[in-house]
């Protein structure tokens, strides 16, 4: 040790110093920098903990401190570590000097960083009076670094340095003057920001009026925009008022919009934007924007706010940020609102539609301007991939649309289609549609399954389906189902409609047969349906004609056994007269060979009826016998007058047992004999040997001549 401490005086001496040299230095270091600390801590003191009047310019402490600091560094560069460690040895003294002078320097180098925090406070202030943000946000951004030491700038502050600073009385105080300025920073920039990006929205009583004027001032209003959104701004209000009051008008309602480049003496950008305010209904639907027109707004509102979209970090501009809260709303409202409604309903329209092209062109345009991240937000693209569903969505729905539209006109409205088709054409070639009434709605639905078939569809692509699959299908199927519901009460109690209605099926399902190779789907069902409808309802309104029928001869009674009366006449007479006003409904209306089936079966029905009438009398006087046979000659003269073709009454089954009752009613004993002729004569296809036997007991009285006749009646 001894050798040690000699080595070290000779390597002082060999300098010129001696150990007692370095103390005395060391010594008279300590007391500059003490009474360097006084004033500084005076000047912190009156700054930060007693806020006193304080005009002195940190500049000199910090030149001061800068220079104390070197000669300390210094001084222990002289006095290194190993000789430190030996002058423990050789002299405790000097060793305590020398750790109070490292002492010293730590508390030196907090002064020293205090005093830098006040000359950025002090910078701050001589920016803001020269109003250059960008250097007032610069300096704030270092005076936080400094405080929180939370950036790499600070990363040459000494971790013993910032410890000790966070433990003196003035941190605190430093932290609120710092929060202060940050806080008059965002108000200033709100100000100025404001005075140059002037919102204004004013409301009337329909209307509202809403004008954007920006400055053309574009090296201020960048400065500006960049620092207000890197200060922690919070963009809620600007982007609640462009929402609300720019982007959803102009999306949903029609707009009046005035773009000046040259506004206030061309020191301004002004968009005025006027719209109704008025409640929406289904009227107001139909004012819905084109979105072409919403395009070009939007161009406008975007190149309006232009000025303000800064590049605020490399890969974030302005627009990013107000994207960030509006763009989910005004994406949704563009697809929903916009171009859904948008889309073709017409082939026509599909192939001259550059709607894709334009959506895609416009979301360019939004990716461009950084409103959108067009790789996440993809509603638009997604839309222009789902347009052919859309588009076959919206051609179906016109189409069906349409039919509804057709089916709730009134069938009575009628046309006569196939004039020449007569019944005989017909017979020959069952091809042919006959000559009868249908409804010009039936007309129209027939008409609108043409456009349906005759849409070209070489346009679409091989994987893509036809738009119109199964949409002729559909509609026969509506029509099978709507008509009898939307008519029902008509159907029921108005003869023409029925047949209206029937025709209508009928020539429906001849207009399917004719188009059963266009590829019509389930045809055959569609067939059956159309033709078990149309009968179904015929039949329907046939019951309810012969129920008519019924009722009327329900009073058919023969009150006097001698003598017929007036009231079974009146009967038959109302009878005649009911299918005579059917007829006059029914024969220009329904086809020849269904009118004369179905007067066929209604006459039957009322010739049976009468028949029978005539059966339930037990005894009849010659004289009810002739007025019988006249109230029958009536049925047989007005029977035919039915018919367009009188001999179609032939058909009806009971005629000839009419014509033959009439006979019997005139006939003597031999003549009935005669005409029955041992079960071979012509009495035989009509009755019954019983029937005969009750009318010849009815005719004639008990005698020798009945009984034999009767006998002969087997």
């Amino acid at each position: 040790m001894m050798a040690q401490k000699q080595v070290l005086q000779e390597s002082f001496q060999g300098q010129g110093q001696s150990i007692e040299t370095t103390k005395s230095a060391i010594t008279k270091m300590l007391v500059r920098t003490e009474r360097f600390q006084t004033r500084v801590r005076k000047h912190i003191d009156e700054n930060y903990t007693e806020f006193m009047p304080n005009h002195t310019s940190p500049d000199i402490f910090l030149e001061k401190a800068t220079i104390l600091g070197d000669e300390i560094n210094e001084l222990l560069a002289t006095v290194g570590e190993e000789g430190l460690a030996a002058l423990n040895d050789a002299s405790a003294e000097l060793a305590k000097s020398s750790k109070d002078l490292r002492e010293i320097l730590l508390e030196l180098r907090v002064s020293e960083h205090i005093l830098k925090l006040d000359d950025l406070f002090q910078c701050v202030e001589e920016a803001k009076a020269n109003k250059d943000c960008l250097v007032v946000f610069d300096l704030m951004g270092k005076l936080r670094s400094l405080i929180y030491s939370d950036s790499t700038d600070s990363a040459d502050v000494a971790p013993e340095v910032e410890r000790l600073f966070q433990t003196l009385d003035c941190y605190e105080s430093i932290k609120v003057k710092y929060h202060v300025q940050a806080h008059l920073l965002q108000q200033n920039l709100q100000e100025r920001f404001d005075h140059l990006v002037q919102l204004n929205c004013k409301t009337f009583p329909n209307s509202k009026c809403v004008t954007l004027l920006i400055s053309k001032d574009e090296a201020q209003l960048q400065d500006i925009v960049s620092a207000l959104f890197q200060e922690r701004y919070n963009p809620a209000k600007l982007c609640n008022f462009l929402l609300e009051h720019c982007i959803e008008p102009l999306i949903l309602k029609p707009v009046s919009v005035e773009y000046n480049e040259a506004a206030k003496d061309d020191s301004h950008i002004q968009l005025t934007l006027s719209y109704s305010i008025k409640d929406q209904d289904a009227a107001s639907a139909l004012l819905r924007p084109n979105y072409k027109d919403v395009f070009d707004h939007f161009r406008l509102l975007l190149q309006t706010l232009s000025g303000i979209n800064s590049n605020l970090n490399g890969t974030q501009h302005v627009f990013t940020v107000i994207g960030d809260q509006v763009k989910d709303r005004m994406l949704q409202l563009l697809v929903e609102e916009c171009l859904i409604p948008a889309v073709p309903e017409t082939m026509d329209e599909y192939n001259s539609s550059t709607l894709c092209a334009d959506v895609l062109q416009f979301e360019h345009l939004l990716a461009d301007s950084y409103l959108i991240n067009p790789e996440v937000d993809c509603a638009l693209t997604e839309f222009t991939k789902e347009f052919d569903t859309y588009y076959r969505n919206r051609l179906s729905a016109r189409v069906l649309a349409t039919a509804r539209e057709i089916i709730q006109r009134d069938l009575q409205d009628m046309v006569l289609v196939a004039p020449n088709n007569l019944s005989a054409n017909v017979a020959s070639d069952p091809f042919l549609f006959p000559r009868c009434m249908i409804s010009k709605s039936a007309q129209d639905f027939v008409k609108l399954m043409d456009r349906v078939l005759r849409q070209p569809t070489d346009k679409t692509a091989e994987s893509t389906p036809d738009p119109l699959a199964g949409v002729v299908a559909q509609l026969l199927e509506t029509y099978i189902d709507e008509v009898p519901k939307v008519h029902k009460k008509l159907l029921q109690s108005i003869p023409q409609q029925s047949a209206l209605f029937h025709n209508n099926c009928q020539y429906l399902t001849h207009w399917v047969a004719q188009h059963a190779n266009n590829g019509i789907e389930s045809y055959p069902s569609l067939v059956k349906m159309l033709q078990s409808t149309a009968t179904k309802h015929l039949r329907v309104q046939l019951n309810y004609q012969q129920s008519i029928l019924m009722d009327i001869m329900s009073g058919f009674e023969f009150e006097n056994p001698h003598t017929l009366g007036s009231t079974p006449l009146r009967l038959v007479r109302q009878c005649l007269r009911q299918l005579e006003l059917l007829k006059n409904v029914w024969q220009q209306v329904l086809p020849e060979n269904v009118y004369n089936s179905s007067f066929c079966e209604l006459l039957n029905a009322f010739v049976n009826e009468l028949v029978q009438r005539v059966f339930t009398l037990r005894d009849i006087s010659a004289t009810m016998a002739s007025e019988l046979s006249d109230l029958i000659d009536v049925v047989l003269e007005k029977g035919p007058l039915l018919y367009q073709d009188k001999h179609e009454v032939l058909q009806v089954r009971s005629w000839q047992k009419l014509q033959q009752l009439k006979t019997m009613m005139n006939a003597s004993l031999k003549e009935f004999t005669e005409l029955w002729c041992d079960g071979a004569g012509p009495l035989t296809a009509n009755y019954q040997a019983n029937e005969i036997k009750h009318l010849i007991r009815a005719l004639f009285q008990d005698t020798d001549r009945r009984a034999k006749a009767i006998t002969q009646i087997v």
